[in-house]
């Protein structure tokens, strides 16, 4: 899936909902800025890596922003299966 797509995938935004999504096992994949402070998408990172969710860099969070059709960045977005 391209960033072009996010705009009409089912998902959520956020650091928070995506590890909720993940840990209930309904992401089939995440979107992570790599401009995001580490400090608050380490926690969505591991819980990717105990559940075998890949993960796709992004360069910039106004790019995911962008990509999912809001005017703010997003540091992380789930894609939902």
């Amino acid at each position: 899936m391209s960033l072009d797509t996010l705009k009409q995938a089912s998902k959520v935004i956020g650091v928070k909902q995506a590890v909720k999504t993940v840990e209930k096992n309904k992401a089939s994949k995440v979107y992570m800025a790599q401009d995001a402070d580490e400090r608050i998408v380490r926690s969505l990172r591991d819980v990717c890596q105990q559940n075998h969710v890949p993960i796709e860099m992004v360069t910039t969070m106004s790019e995911l922003g962008k990509a999912c059709g809001i005017e703010v960045g997003a540091a992380a977005v789930a894609v939902l299966r």
